[in-house]
């Protein structure tokens, strides 16, 4: 079933503008799959998908011997270069700031690295907000993320 979402995920991203997960989730449910939010960031973060100003594009892929470079979803440091704008801590949790739409994506990332400092991801449109044990783990987690963004 995830192979052919997929797929469907796909093509409904080459040949139309989907320019949300709103969007792309309906658009899914009139093909047979019906998707919670956090399945279809997932799907999202798996197929590499970006978003830019006229919605979501599939990812380049230059071939040369007929394979994907690097066929891994991108990092949090890939993120947060390309949609972070700004970091803050307050208590336990990390507030990242991002381009609007950026949220899921940067989000995503964090979950698929699964940092042993983060409990959980909340995503909105903007603004990620990433929950840890304690205090002290917030801040190792923001002095990370500071560290990315700032390089």
């Amino acid at each position: 079933m995830k192979f052919e979402r997929h797929d469907a995920i796909r093509e409904l991203v080459a040949h139309s503008l989907v320019t949300n997960q709103d969007e792309l989730r309906r658009k899914l449910r009139r093909r047979g799959f019906a998707v919670t939010q956090a399945t279809l960031s997932r799907d999202i973060h798996a197929l590499r998908l970006s978003k830019g100003p006229s919605g979501y594009v599939l990812p380049s892929t230059d071939v040369g011997n007929g394979a994907a470079e690097n066929d891994g979803p991108p990092s949090v440091a890939e993120v947060l270069a390309s949609f972070g704008l700004r970091i803050r801590q307050a208590m336990n949790q990390v507030i990242v700031g991002t381009m609007m739409g950026g949220a899921q994506p940067v989000a995503a990332a964090l979950d698929f690295e699964e940092w042993p400092e983060v409990l959980g991801t909340i995503a909105g449109d903007d603004t990620v907000l990433v929950i840890c044990a304690d205090p002290r783990r917030a801040t190792e987690v923001e002095m990370r993320l500071r560290a990315m963004l700032e390089s």
